[in-house]
């Protein structure tokens, strides 16, 4: 991990001695004393900052030198305030008098020592003492003290805000609102004094004030914004800025959580002059504190929109203006969650902003913070939003699919407000097959969050489209990087090995598969009918990166599909499922690990299914014969078709459904019988291993299960298991090449055949009775084994 050298150097840091520590203690402390702190200095503060922390042991400076390390925190050299704020990190506070000593000296606060303040506030006290110095500096007028430190106070008040939000009291969050409004709105319009260039004329009196201007270029005719330009800035339109980078976070900390009430206070006044106040700016020197604030903030934001449609000189302050605009709509978004008068104050911006912005994809970012403006409002403003969902769930998949941070985004928009989409969004469910995009092209990053997604997607509706788009991910993911390539690679460039895909991707002929995978909306079909024709043409995707890794997130989210649909399908769909997974168990693209993982996931749940509703293999007992008929599925479907089997052979019978006649039984026990007799009679196809244990035990037990419950097959299962003794019995066979194995069959038939020599019994052993296999004799009072344990609890908790 650390080269050599490194090592050794911490190890000797490590291994210094007390005695030595003290010395080099002195000598850094002749140091320090020095009005100049050259490079010498500077080695020995890296130096103690690693023998500090190269220990585990947390050490106390000497007082002397430790006051020296608080007042080189306020040192004009950034170097040595990080330096200083670091080896203050690493030592234990001298019993509290550190931090009073930092609170004593907030005129020289910055961002290092304010980051040394807060690690060493232990406890909620410590932090309202804080919040009470920095209030209190808040207050002081200029003429009172150095004016420089208001710049990091509010930082560092946002920072203590959310590690501890309730450390302010009631009237420390009037004053900080009354402050905040000041900043915003009031700020000087005229642009500060820059770093002067030298030259003669250099007095105060050599340059008049200059109103600030806009991003392209204009004098600014209304108050100062964060997107106002300058040759330098005054410290209030600092406050201005940093006031801004935290209301947001005010907003939601303080008044949602009074919101509630204020908007019952105001629920019969909704029409009386505190609303006529709210809708007049210039009234709002009336409101108290925190309407006030929500006012400014309205109108601030108001200025930001408009300023955000000028031409900016810079592309820098393009990406600035995005930036503001995102944080902007946020704020009217909390605002008007605060104060539900102001919607439709704020709709006609919102929605000519979204009109301005729509036709640009690289204004995505700023999209979302409307769509979730229109999420959150757009019901009680009776607005359409229809056009808003096509952009965001219909073209931001399609065009920016391979955007990473636009997907993270986009996906976390959507976890936060699963909810509400789905109560107000009815058309979301109509584009899963876009939302997949995302996760087939980058399928490790995104997972986690189709895991939480995937669950609101599934419907009655969508569910069998839903399930054949799972499976389908592979093609989907081979298909994107197509698209991907076909836009990088001009056709009538040679694209050589492995792009044979590439070719079939352009060909007309087969435009139609693959505009079905990229379809944006659901509802134009389930799935193709020339879906092995897909595979067939992306057979060489099998081994590309982004499938493969797609691939392995696949059995993951059929979990969750499975999972989520049978606690809202019927029988019916259930039924239509089982159907699917028989069909596409053989139509999954060529990865051969992939569909192994889909055979043992269609297992799974088709067992839970027919557990929860044992008359689906009534219902569906034609297809699963059909299935379990065939003896290549034993070969290429292992997993799969024993589970077929064993789910036949146990919830075919009566007692599970009384539409199960002695002709079905005898059906499927003829169906099973001949692929059986097959598989033991010859050996395995060529390029095929011989079938597992598991399977012939499986079929001989499903065998036994029908014998007894038409006691007509007996005979023909005996017969067949007596020669299977017989056969075994000469030594090895074709079927089966390891002995071991051999001997666990030879002795499942004999366990059987015996059963079956008391029919009675046999029923009773495959085929037990629901009470049975799930006892609670421990709890019926109407047999002996309670009055048991209860005696054996009193006689062993006498002793």
């Amino acid at each position: 991990m650390y080269s050599h050298a490194s090592e050794s150097l911490i190890k000797q840091a490590r291994e210094i001695q007390e005695s030595e520590l003290q010395k080099f203690y002195s000598r850094l402390m002749k140091m320090l004393q020095g009005k100049e702190l050259g490079h010498d200095t500077v080695d020995s503060l890296q130096r103690l900052h690693l023998i500090l922390s190269a220990t585990k042991y947390t050490r106390t400076l000497p007082l002397e030198l430790q006051k020296r390390f608080v007042a080189l925190l306020s040192s004009p050299a950034e170097q040595h305030q990080v330096l200083s704020a670091a080896v203050l990190r690493e030592t234990l506070p001298l019993t509290g008098q550190e931090l009073n000593y930092n609170q004593d000296n907030l005129g020289q606060l910055n961002s290092h020592a304010a980051g040394l303040l807060l690690s060493q506030a232990v406890s909620k006290g410590d932090l309202s003492s804080l919040c009470t110095q920095l209030l209190r500096n808040l207050e002081s007028r200029p003429s009172e003290g150095p004016t420089h430190s208001l710049m990091h106070t509010l930082p560092v008040l946002n920072n203590v805000l959310t590690h501890s939000p309730e450390c302010l009291s009631e009237d420390q969050m009037t004053l900080v609102s009354k402050k905040l409004v000041d900043w915003l709105r009031y700020a000087s319009v005229m642009q500060g004094v820059g770093t002067s260039s030298g030259g003669f004329f250099t007095g105060p009196r050599s340059r008049q004030p200059v109103p600030i201007a806009e991003l392209d270029g204009s004098v600014s005719g209304d108050f100062f914004t964060v997107l106002c330009v300058g040759q330098g800035f005054t410290e209030d339109q600092w406050m201005n800025v940093y006031s801004f980078s935290m209301l947001r976070h005010w907003l939601l900390t303080y008044h949602s959580s009074c919101s509630t009430v204020d908007a019952d206070d105001r629920s019969e006044v909704d029409g009386s002059v505190v609303s006529m106040v709210s809708a007049t700016s210039s009234s709002s020197r009336l409101l108290p504190p925190k309407e006030r604030l929500r006012e400014k903030a309205f109108q601030y934001c108001q200025r930001l929109i408009e300023q955000s449609d000028r031409k900016a000189h810079k592309k820098t302050d393009t990406e600035l203006q995005k930036a503001c605009l995102v944080e902007a709509v946020c704020i009217l978004d909390c605002v008007c969650v605060e104060d539900a008068s102001l919607v439709y104050r704020t709709f006609p911006c919102i929605k000519a902003l979204f009109g301005r912005l729509s036709s640009e994809l690289s204004n995505a970012r700023v999209l979302l913070p409307i769509a979730q403006f229109y999420l959150n409002h757009g019901e009680m403003a009776a607005v359409d939003c229809e056009n808003v969902w096509k952009v965001v769930f219909g073209r931001f998949p399609t065009e920016l699919f391979n955007d990473p941070f636009l997907a993270h985004e986009l996906l976390r928009f959507l976890r936060l407000n699963v909810e509400s989409i789905e109560l107000r969004v009815p058309q979301y469910t109509r584009y899963f097959p876009n939302l997949l995009k995302f996760l087939a092209w980058d399928s490790p990053a995104m997972v986690d969050d189709f895991v939480d997604l995937l669950p609101s997607m599934v419907t009655t509706g969508t569910a069998v489209e839903l399930l054949h788009t799972l499976l389908d991910l592979p093609c989907l993911s081979a298909t994107l990087v197509l698209q991907h390539r076909s836009t990088c690679l001009p056709i009538s460039e040679p694209v050589g090995r492995s792009f044979v895909s590439l070719d079939a991707f352009r060909n007309p002929s087969f435009r139609g598969l693959f505009l079905f995978v990229l379809r944006t909306e659901a509802g134009s079909g389930d799935t193709i009918d020339r879906l092995s024709t897909l595979h067939e043409l992306l057979v060489e995707a099998a081994d590309w990166p982004r499938v493969t890794q797609c691939a392995r997130t696949v059995p993951v989210l059929l979990h969750v599909f499975f999972n989520t649909i049978v606690t809202i399908a019927d029988e019916k769909l259930l039924a239509h499922l089982i159907l699917v997974m028989l069909e596409r168990s053989s139509l999954l693209l060529n990865i051969p690990a992939y569909i192994k993982e889909i055979h043992r996931v269609f297992s799974c749940h088709l067992l839970r299914l027919c557990k929860l509703h044992p008359s689906l293999v009534v219902n569906q007992s034609h297809e699963l014969l059909e299935f379990a008929g065939s003896t290549a599925s034993v070969y290429s479907k292992e997993e799969l078709y024993t589970h077929v089997v064993w789910v036949l052979g146990e919830y075919l019978s009566v007692s599970c459904d009384s539409r199960c006649s002695v002709s079905l039984i005898t059906s499927c026990f003829e169906a099973l019988e001949a692929v059986l007799f097959e598989i033991t009679s010859s050996a395995p196809p060529t390029g095929t291993v011989c079938p597992a244990p598991k399977v012939i035990n499986t079929l001989m037990s499903a065998l036994a299960k029908l014998a007894s419950r038409s006691h007509d097959l007996i005979p023909r299962v005996s017969l067949f298991l007596s020669k299977l003794r017989t056969v075994t019995r000469s030594g090895s066979v074709a079927w089966c090449s390891d002995e071991e194995d051999l001997i666990a069959i030879v002795t499942r038939g004999e366990e059987l055949w015996s059963l079956l020599k008391a029919p009675g019994v046999a029923q009773s052993v495959l085929t037990p009775p629901p009470h049975v296999i799930a006892p609670q004799w421990h709890r019926d009072t109407n047999v002996a084994l309670p009055l048991q344990l209860r005696a054996l609890t009193s006689l062993t908790h006498s002793q």
